[in-house]
C-alpha cells in the first residue's frame, strides 16, 4: 500500500470543481454577444425584470447566468473593465459560498461585482468586508458607479458615522464596511433599548476580501465593548455608611440557605429618609438600590478570612475549595467594591466588558459567507472545519512567469542585511524596480539606513497610512522604485509594471526573512509576475532569524557544521534549506490554528447564553402587546424558588416566617398581608397564593396607568434594566473567569471544561437573579405616567 498523495488529491479536486463551474461560466459567456447589442437602457431593465422573476418563485441559481452576463456587460459599459472566464468561475464560487483563491493582479474586485449583483436582487442585502476603511471607501466609489448604473443602491459604514448614517448604509443593497465596524455595529445593536434604534438588518450574505487576513490572522482578538464602571465610589461609600447602621431583624433580614438579605420596611423607610427619597424602589433608583444590595451582603454575608481575605491593602477572594487566595479575581457585579468599601481599603475602578464576540462567531452567523484572497490554500482545513468554507484555486487568466529563486542562508543577521543590500544596489542600478519585504518595522527601519548610506533613493511603508500607503504601493512597479514594505502594507492594491519595466526583469521581490505563515509569504511573493508580467523573487535568510531561532536552526545548524564553513559572509543555497524552513513554518501555522480553536471553545460557551439573552432582549423591544405572560412567568420561578427552598422536610420545620419576609420586602407591604394566611397550606398553595398576589398587584398597576402602549412601556423598562444590569456584570464575570481558569490546568483538570461547567452554574444563577430582580422591581415601583426606558 502506498499513501496517495495529498497535493495530488487536492488539485485533482480542484480541476474537477473549476471544470463543473467552468460549464456554468460557458452559460454566462453564451449571452456576451446578445447583451452586446442591447442599448444602455435595455440592459439596464434587467434589474427590475430578475427582482420579478424572484419574487414569483424563481432561485438565484436559476437566473445566475443571465445575472452575470448583465453584471458582465455592465462592467464593461461603465468601468471600462470585462470580466474574463476565469473572473466568471470566481464569481460563482463566491456565490457558492466559498472561497476564490485568485493571484494578486487576477482582479478581485472586479470578480466580485457578478455574485455581489446577483445576490441584492434579492433585496436581503449583501455585505462587502475589506481590511481597512480606505479600500472600502475606495471600492464603494468605483464598483458603486457600476451598481448604481444597474440600479441598485449601494451604502458605506464607516466608524465616524452617526446612527442614522450607519442605519442607511445598512438598508442599502449593497453595503461597503470593515470587519471590525460590522461586529461592534451587531454588538451595539443588542444594547440598544428601542427598535428604531438598531441599524443593522438581519446578515444575509457577506464576501470578504482577504479573507484569509479578516477570518484567521484577526481571529484570536475577539471584539469587546468596555464601559469604564461609572465612577460610583461615593456611592459605595455612602451605601456602606449607611448599611452600617442597620441592626438585624429590625432593619434587614438574611436567608441564609439562598444566601440572601433584604432590607425590612423599616429599613427601606430608612434608607428613603438617609438619601432623601420618596420610592426607594423607584426605577430612577436602580443604581442606589443595587448598591444598597451588595452593600448589605459586603457587610453581612460576605465573611473575612473566609469569602476573602485583605491582604496589602487589596481584597482578594478566598477559593472555596482549596482556601488559597484567588489572585487577579474579583467578585462580579460590584460586590468587590462594597467589600473594599467595608473594608476601608482603596476602592478600584473596573473597566467592565459590556458585549464581546470573536469574528468567527460573527461571520458564522451569515446565512451565506464568501471570500477571496490571493492565499488560502494553506489554511483549507480551518475554513472548512470553522466557517464550512471550500477553498477552490482559480487558474491564472494567463500562465505565471515569475521565476521563484531558492532561499539561501546566512549565518547572521549583519551578513544577510548586507547582501540584501547588495543585490538592491545592482538591480536599481539597471533600473529594475524592487518590493523589499520585511516582517518587523524595526528591520524596515535598519534597512532603510542602510540604503541612505549607500545613496539609494526608496520608500518605507509599516501599514499605519493606508491611502498614503495604497499611493506608493501603485508607484512601486515603476523604473527604478525601491519600496520597503511590512509584510500586510499596501494589501489590496495592485503593482503595475512601468513603461521600460519588462524589459529588465520585471518587479523583483525580496523578503528579507520568512513569515511564521507561508501564507504571508505567498502574499509578497503574488505581487509580482501578475497578468503574465516578468518578475522574480528571493527570500534571505539567517541563523538569528526569529523563525529560525524558535524552530529548525538546530537541524540546518548541523547541515552548516557538515559544510564547514571558513567565514560569516558565506553563503548557502539549497532547496533543503527552503525545505526546512517550510516545516518549521507548517509547525507555527499548527499552533496559531490550536489557539484560534481555543479562543472560539471558549467563545462558543458564550455564543450559546449570548443568542439566547440577545433573542429574549429581541422579544421584549419588538413586541407590540403585552409582556404579561413574560414578566408573569419570571415571577412564578421567583416564587416557586423562594417557596421551594423554604419548605423541605416536614411541614412543621417549614420557613415560614423566610416566605413572609419575602413577600413583605419584596411583593406587598406588612399591613396588607398577615403572616397566618400561609400557615396551613401545601407548597402548591403557598405558590398559588403569591402568584395571587402578584396578579392583584398587576391588575391594579394596569388600572392605574389605564392604557396598554404605557403599561407594556412600564413592563419593557423594569425587564430591561434588570436584564441589561445582570448580562454585563454576567459577560465582565465570564471574562475573568476565563482569565483565572487557565491555573486550573496546574491541576490536572481540564481548563476548557472547567470553564464550561463554571458558565453554565454561573448563567443558571444570573437567570435567577433576573427573576428575583424583575418581581422586585415590578412589585416594588410607583407607577408614573410617561415612562422611559
Amino acid at each position: 500500500m502506498f499513501m496517495a498523495n495529498p497535493l495530488k488529491k487536492w488539485v485533482e479536486n480542484d480541476k474537477r470543481e473549476v471544470n463543473r463551474i467552468g460549464k456554468i461560466a460557458d452559460k454566462v459567456m453564451q449571452y456576451e454577444d446578445e447583451y452586446a447589442a442591447l442599448s444602455d437602457a435595455e440592459l439596464q431593465a434587467h434589474t427590475p425584470a430578475f427582482k420579478e422573476r424572484l419574487a414569483n418563485g424563481e432561485t438565484l441559481d436559476d437566473i445566475l447566468p443571465e445575472a452575470f452576463a448583465t453584471a458582465r456587460e455592465g462592467a464593461k459599459r461603465v468601468l471600462g473593465l470585462f470580466p474574463f472566464r476565469v473572473q466568471i468561475i470566481g464569481g460563482i464560487t463566491l456565490h457558492e459560498g466559498n472561497i476564490a483563491e485568485m493571484k494578486t493582479g487576477e482582479g478581485k474586485t472586479l470578480t466580485a461585482t457578478m455574485p455581489v449583483y446577483l445576490n441584492a436582487l434579492a433585496g436581503k442585502g449583501v455585505h462587502v468586508v475589506t481590511v481597512n476603511e480606505y479600500l472600502s471607501a475606495r471600492d464603494a466609489t468605483e464598483m458603486g458607479e457600476l451598481y448604481n448604473w444597474l440600479g441598485l443602491s449601494v451604502g458605506l459604514n464607516t466608524h465616524d458615522k452617526s446612527s442614522d448614517e450607519k442605519r442607511e448604509a445598512y438598508n442599502a443593497d449593497i453595503t461597503y464596511s470593515t470587519n471590525s465596524e460590522l461586529g461592534f455595529d451587531y454588538l451595539r445593536d443588542n444594547m440598544v433599548v428601542y427598535k428604531a434604534q438598531m441599524v443593522q438588518r438581519d446578515l444575509n450574505f457577506a464576501i470578504v476580501d482577504e479573507v484569509d487576513s479578516i477570518l484567521i490572522d484577526e481571529a484570536r482578538t475577539p471584539l469587546i465593548i468596555s464601559g469604564g464602571a461609572e465612577k460610583s465610589n461615593g456611592l459605595y461609600i455612602r451605601a456602606d455608611k449607611f448599611v452600617k447602621t442597620l441592626k438585624e431583624d429590625t432593619d434587614y433580614k438574611i436567608d441564609w440557605p439562598t444566601k440572601t438579605v433584604a432590607l425590612t420596611e423599616v429599613g427601606i423607610r430608612k434608607a428613603e429618609k438617609s438619601f432623601g427619597l420618596k420610592n426607594l424602589y423607584d426605577t430612577e433608583n436602580t443604581a442606589l438600590t443595587h448598591h444598597l444590595d451588595q452593600s448589605l451582603r459586603a457587610n453581612y454575608i460576605m465573611l473575612n478570612d473566609i469569602d476573602y481575605m485583605v491582604k496589602d491593602g487589596e481584597v482578594l477572594i478566598v477559593d472555596s475549595f482549596t482556601g488559597r487566595a484567588m489572585e487577579g479575581r474579583r467578585f462580579s457585579d460590584g460586590l468587590h467594591q462594597a467589600i473594599e468599601a467595608k473594608e476601608g481599603v482603596e476602592i478600584q475602578d473596573e473597566n467592565s466588558t459590556m458585549a464581546t464576540i470573536t469574528y468567527q462567531n460573527f461571520f458564522r452567523m451569515y446565512d451565506k459567507l464568501a471570500g477571496m484572497t490571493g492565499t488560502a490554500k494553506t489554511e483549507e482545513e480551518e475554513f472548512r472545519e470553522i466557517y464550512n468554507m471550500n477553498v477552490l484555486s482559480i487558474p491564472t487568466n494567463k500562465p505565471v512567469i515569475r521565476v521563484d529563486a531558492p532561499d539561501v542562508l546566512y549565518p547572521t543577521l549583519d551578513s544577510k542585511f548586507k547582501a540584501v543590500v547588495e543585490d538592491i544596489k545592482e538591480r536599481h542600478a539597471k533600473g529594475q524596480p524592487l518590493l523589499v519585504g520585511t516582517v518587523a518595522i524595526e528591520s524596515s527601519e535598519r534597512l532603510s539606513h542602510m540604503l541612505d548610506e549607500e545613496g539609494i533613493p526608496h520608500s518605507v511603508l509599516n501599514a499605519k497610512n493606508h491611502a498614503k500607503e495604497a499611493e506608493i504601493v501603485m508607484n512601486a512597479g515603476q523604473r527604478g522604485a525601491v519600496t520597503i514594505a511590512t509584510n500586510m502594507a499596501g494589501r489590496g492594491t495592485d503593482i503595475k509594471l512601468g513603461p521600460g519595466v519588462r524589459e529588465v526583469g520585471g518587479l523583483a521581490v525580496v523578503g528579507t526573512e520568512r513569515h511564521e505563515s507561508r501564507r504571508i509569504d505567498n502574499q509578497l511573493r503574488g505581487r509580482s509576475g501578475r497578468q503574465g508580467d516578468p518578475g522574480s523573487s528571493q527570500f534571505y535568510l539567517s541563523l538569528e532569524d526569529d523563525l529560525m531561532k524558535r524552530f529548525g536552526s538546530e537541524r540546518i545548524k548541523a547541515i552548516l557544521d557538515s559544510l564547514k564553513l571558513e567565514d560569516d559572509d558565506q553563503v548557502i543555497r539549497s532547496r533543503m534549506i527552503s525545505r526546512s524552513v517550510e516545516s518549521a513554518q507548517k509547525r507555527v501555522e499548527g499552533n496559531n490554528y490550536d489557539t484560534r480553536k481555543n479562543t472560539l471553545q471558549y467563545d462558543d460557551v458564550m455564543r450559546e447564553q449570548r443568542e439566547v439573552i440577545y433573542k429574549q432582549r429581541q422579544q421584549v423591544i419588538n413586541e407590540e402587546k403585552t409582556l404579561k405572560p413574560v414578566l408573569m412567568a419570571m415571577i412564578t420561578r421567583c416564587i416557586t424558588r423562594i417557596v421551594q427552598s423554604h419548605t423541605q422536610g416536614k411541614p412543621d420545620t417549614w420557613q415560614l416566617d423566610k416566605i413572609y419576609d419575602f413577600v413583605t420586602t419584596n411583593m406587598v407591604p406588612s399591613d396588607e398581608f398577615k403572616a397566618s394566611a400561609l400557615e396551613n397550606q401545601s407548597q402548591a398553595e403557598l405558590i398559588a397564593k403569591l402568584q395571587g398576589l402578584a396578579e392583584a398587584n398587576y391588575d391594579a398597576k394596569f388600572k392605574q396607568l389605564g392604557d396598554e402602549a404605557q403599561m407594556l412601556e412600564f413592563e419593557k423598562v423594569v425587564i430591561l434594566r434588570v436584564v441589561d444590569s445582570l448580562w454585563t456584570d454576567h459577560i465582565d464575570a465570564l471574562d475573568q473567569l476565563r482569565q483565572s481558569v487557565g491555573l486550573r490546568g496546574y491541576g490536572q483538570m481540564n481548563p476548557l471544561v472547567e470553564y464550561q461547567e463554571e458558565a453554565y452554574r454561573m448563567f443558571e444563577e444570573m437567570i435567577a437573579n433576573m427573576d428575583d430582580g424583575v418581581t422586585r422591581l415590578f412589585m416594588k415601583a410607583q407607577i408614573r405616567q410617561n415612562i422611559r426606558r
